[in-house]
């Protein structure tokens, strides 16, 4: 018996506001499909309007999957990510109609078409270690040990990335290896599970820095303050990692009277804009990735048809 062929995916990539979500909803017209959020943020319950989520009329006519999967308390990361959308995908694959994923958070993309590298999982007792030795000397003080310890992996994260720093710390006490070395090894090769075509959303910088500001306008005429209030009364307090993502934390300080509203709406747009322009780096160091302006639905569509085409034809060989 002839074995199944790998899954097909159409990955639909970009930074923040540069238009996915109305990309996939027109494509999802024409084409219909399941559709795999690859947003780090979309995953939490009751934090809607500051993630820009899909509105829920479209979520209940598109099949969307992993939106609100954990409260904002509760862990969510990168191998459960793996794990949820590679069990929608088991699912979904033996329909033709294809998968979208569809997101700005790259690595969870990038762990999903190539797996997450060879390492041990996480050892709360020596994270816990590390965290008292921030909070006890301060994040420099961490990153001197890193460097003093492992220089590799030093050079590749930033002073005050003290997750990624005591991550690095925690692999090299628990193997002996540094990191990454283990990265290099591994190097994010496919893991020749999925077959995919990657879809980048090209946006003009210009536009994109405006279009980025009227979304913030937007979601504080939506009721972002609101959520943020909500949130808190429902005991999700500041130092939660989503309430310290973009939005939140900006509304958390305006509500606690330390800044006004034009003050947390103005670092909003900046910081925004700042990841923005960070997402922009990591996908332009993809060469897979194919770029398309937004508007451009019928160019994203006939490239996404004749990947199908192409696959579907693998198929089909004896």
């Amino acid at each position: 018996m002839k074995p199944p062929s790998p899954p097909s995916l159409i990955v639909i990539v970009g930074p923040t506001a540069s238009g996915k979500t109305a990309v996939v909803h027109a494509l999802a017209e024409a084409l219909p499909g399941h559709i795999i959020n690859a947003d780090s943020m979309q995953v939490y319950r009751y934090m809607d309007i500051g993630t820009a989520k899909p509105a829920q009329a479209d979520r209940e006519k598109y099949p969307y999957h992993l939106i609100d999967v954990v409260d904002p308390d509760e862990a969510f990361n990168a191998a459960m990510f793996l794990e949820m959308s590679g069990a929608v995908i088991e699912r979904e694959v033996h329909s033709d109609s294809p998968v979208y994923v569809v997101g700005g958070t790259g690595l969870y993309v990038k762990i999903l078409l190539g797996g997450l590298i060879s390492g041990p999982g996480p050892d709360e007792q020596l994270r816990s270690k590390y965290k008292g030795l921030v909070e006890k000397y301060g994040k420099p003080w961490l990153y001197d040990l890193l460097r003093e310890r492992d220089p590799a992996a030093a050079e590749r994260i930033k002073p005050n990335d003290s997750v990624r720093i005591i991550r690095a710390l925690e692999v090299l006490d628990l193997t002996g290896e540094s990191i990454t070395r283990k990265q290099a090894d591994h190097a994010f090769r496919g893991t020749g599970s999925y077959r995919y075509l990657k879809i980048g959303i090209k946006t003009d910088r210009d536009a994109l820095q405006q279009r980025i500001e009227k979304r913030v306008e937007q979601m504080i005429d939506l009721g972002l303050i609101g959520e943020v209030v909500n949130l808190m009364k429902m005991n999700y307090g500041a130092d939660l990692k989503p309430m310290q993502s973009l939005g939140y934390r900006h509304m958390v300080r305006y509500i606690r009277g330390e800044w006004g509203l034009d003050e947390a709406v103005s670092s909003m747009k900046r910081d925004t804009w700042q990841y923005a322009k960070r997402q922009m780096t990591w996908f332009k160091k993809d060469g897979e990735i194919q770029w398309v302006e937004m508007d451009d639905l019928a160019g994203i569509r006939n490239r996404i048809e004749a990947f199908l085409r192409k696959e579907r034809a693998k198929g089909e060989k004896p």
